[in-house]
């Protein structure tokens, strides 16, 4: 089947949003495997300081790649918005 290029465009662009708290957990996870202090035979430690910067830059990141999402997604309220909805069966509660 094919689809129309804005619609394809708008349902990849809410599958990377629905991917970046995914992305997000993943690489707050990072310093997790950073060598300690009490890895024997590992690289010399990073500090607690460098970890801290990491984390939030992530978080910065992360505050700005939602900003993104919502500007590409503003004008979507727009008209052809209610054909795009029409596709989507309801979900019903009984």
């Amino acid at each position: 089947m094919f689809l129309e290029r804005q619609t394809y465009r708008r349902r990849r662009l809410m599958d990377a949003a629905r991917l970046l708290p995914v992305l997000g957990a993943l690489l707050f996870a990072v310093p997790l495997l950073w060598p300690g202090a009490e890895d024997a035979g590992a690289a010399a430690p990073l500090p607690t300081s460098r970890a801290i910067r990491y984390i939030f830059l992530v978080w910065a990141l992360l505050i700005l790649g939602n900003i993104w999402f919502g500007l590409l997604t503003r004008g979507w309220s727009g008209p052809g918005r209610a054909e795009d909805e029409a596709e989507v069966p309801e979900r019903g509660l009984g």
